[in-house]
């Protein structure tokens, strides 16, 4: 028996479409029903097959279903909580993927207030560059973590599905509270994100911007990779999670005018202490990426 029925999915595009693909990979799901706001996509996402039926509404979306997840922007999820609330079933779950948690938690217990005990917010570590339902992909999730951030109200029986859910996409699940999640991302994602589409943007504003461009090659690539993302998504991780990405980037702007007063001092020797101490940090956080072999 597959470990979720009816499994709606609000917004399938890179993200949520991969969810659908990994878990019809995996014999998880019966059926897979999408939502949203451009009926194109919805289409597109059919003829695909990561779909197997599209509603248009919240009333025949949420007709039997089993779970629902909020694969939106986060700017769009309690647009998306308020629209499905009068059509939940008192046993469906509630999840969602957004990047930011202490929003959309509110956001729960402003719309979803009766149905908190199935409403189990997650955040999936995942992504690329290119957006939208042709970019799924079943393997998206393989070996990355999801986080998972539960409610006291939770049954524990919605949370170990959510859980289970993700464990069949082959990820790594851990549950962190959502004020340690919002800060611990703010640090390693969004101001990453924010610095690369800062320099692009500065960089292409510029009155030699052509040649500029022309003349980078890959650490200009590798760097700003990800100022390639979807910028609605982004602005909208931005705005949510404004305080703690504050917080980052001053400390950031700290760093900056270290590195700046350095330079002035011409202090070539603590200059590369600091870099020597960056790269060893590093290069130990990317070990864990490298692939082990093991004797035959």
């Amino acid at each position: 028996m597959a470990l979720i029925g009816k499994l709606v999915i609000c917004g399938v595009g890179l993200i949520g479409g991969s969810l659908a693909q990994a878990l019809k990979r995996a014999g998880a799901v019966e059926q897979v029903v999408g939502i949203g706001r451009r009926p194109e996509s919805l289409l597109r996402a059919l003829e695909l097959g990561v779909i197997d039926a599209m509603a248009t509404t919240w009333a025949e979306a949420l007709d039997g279903a089993d779970v629902v997840v909020l694969a939106t922007p986060v700017g769009q999820i309690e647009a998306q909580m308020v629209a499905l609330a009068p059509h939940l079933a008192s046993g469906t779950i509630v999840t969602d993927v957004g990047s930011t948690k202490r929003d959309v938690i509110e956001a729960a217990y402003r719309h979803l207030d009766a149905s908190l005990a199935h409403v189990v917010p997650a955040h999936p570590i995942a992504g690329a560059e290119k957006s939208g339902v042709e970019a799924a992909f079943a393997e998206l999730y393989r070996g990355r973590k999801v986080v998972v951030t539960p409610l006291p109200e939770n049954e524990p029986a919605a949370v170990d599905k959510i859980r289970a859910m993700w464990s069949l996409c082959g990820a790594s699940v851990v549950d962190m509270a959502p004020q340690d999640h919002d800060r611990v991302f703010a640090a390693v994602s969004h101001l990453p994100h924010l610095l690369a589409f800062g320099l692009v943007h500065d960089l292409a504003g510029r009155a030699n911007a052509e040649l500029l461009f022309s003349h980078a090659a890959s650490g200009f690539r590798d760097f700003t990779r990800i100022a390639g993302s979807h910028p609605e998504m982004w602005r909208d991780i931005c705005i949510a999670n404004r305080q703690a990405l504050l917080g980052e980037l001053d400390q950031y702007l700290a760093e900056l005018a270290y590195l700046r007063a350095l330079l002035l001092s011409s202090d070539g020797e603590r200059l590369e202490q600091l870099f020597d101490e960056a790269r060893r940090a590093r290069n130990a956080w990317a070990e864990q990426f490298v692939p082990t072999t093991t004797a035959e």
